[in-house]
């Protein structure tokens, strides 16, 4: 692992809410969370030991990218990214800058809005035994990273740990009720077919994302978490596609792959991967990175 690759934070002037499979979650004051993108990577629901370098910055920068750029579609809980306006322990913590967001406190819905735009993963999978997915009705023979006639909208549970858990919109509105569910599939489709359409136009194909919403304090819904980055969404190179089999992808598919040739059982401790495919990861992340925005990170 090289040494800039960051794994863990501690700060010991804030308080720790949450550490996730990726971010660690600080208080600031009683409206207001510090969210650090660490290095860390998941795979098959476990955390690995070994880190990707520079993913974390990746995941801040095209978040707050998508969070400027679709912002007209619905808010977002971005205050800002830059060190000089962030609590004392970013700005004096240099591996700490460029991966950390000051963010909106919200009270976060229990439910991943998840939408597919092609046919694959458990989708996929579903297809073949089904000819459903997530309970949506699909043409019959469609094959493998098939273009879908148009996206749909397949929520799923939040598993703080092991595996999210598809659920239907009738389940989401017994939870969250049918305004509140009706808003969250259109904006969430509206923010997916609008990326997609853009990114499309820089040689990435969006096969699917996952988008998180909350309620800010004076009762406004948002977009929170992250947003149309290679760990919440599935990134194709376009100029490759070709329906009929597995695509490459500028995400962490490139890690499962290894992990899947491995006799691993897919339970806690994950393996240690390999410096060649965390090296690989990190040049697919940065990659994903610069057609997207244009820019070296």
């Amino acid at each position: 692992m090289n040494a800039a690759a960051l794994l863990q934070t501690t700060l010991a002037d804030l308080k720790l809410v949450r550490r996730g499979k990726v971010r660690d979650v600080y208080a600031v004051g009683d409206e207001q969370l510090l969210i650090v993108a660490t290095d860390r990577i998941s795979a098959f629901d476990c955390i690995l030991p070994t880190a990707i370098e520079r993913k974390g910055e990746v995941l801040t920068s095209l978040s707050k990218f998508w969070f400027e750029k679709l912002a007209h579609i619905v808010p977002n809980h971005l205050i800002t990214i830059d060190p000089q306006r962030m609590p004392e322990a970013v700005q004096q913590t240099q591996e700490l800058q460029g991966r950390s967001m000051l963010v909106r406190r919200t009270e976060v819905f229990p439910v991943e809005c998840v939408v597919r735009g092609y046919l694959v993963g458990s989708g996929w999978k579903d297809y073949l035994r089904t000819g459903e997915v997530c309970g949506h009705k699909l043409p019959e023979d469609l094959p493998e990273s098939a273009e879908l006639p148009e996206p749909i909208f397949t929520p799923s549970t939040k598993a703080e740990a092991g595996h999210d858990e598809n659920i239907s919109e009738e389940q989401v509105r017994n939870l969250l009720g049918t305004e509140t569910t009706n808003y969250l599939r259109e904006t969430s489709l509206r923010l997916y077919n609008e990326a997609r359409t853009y990114a499309r136009g820089r040689g990435i194909i969006i096969a699917d994302t996952k988008f998180e919403f909350g309620r800010d304090q004076h009762g406004e819904i948002i977009l929170v978490d992250e947003a149309l980055t290679p760990d919440s969404s599935r990134f194709w190179p376009a100029g490759s596609y070709s329906p009929g089999k597995s695509q490459p992808s500028f995400d962490k598919q490139f890690v499962r792959d290894y992990l899947e040739t491995l006799a691993w059982d897919k339970q806690p401790p994950a393996p240690p991967i390999p410096t060649e495919v965390a090296s690989a990861t990190t040049a697919r992340y940065l990659e994903a990175h610069r057609l997207l925005t244009g820019k070296e990170l």
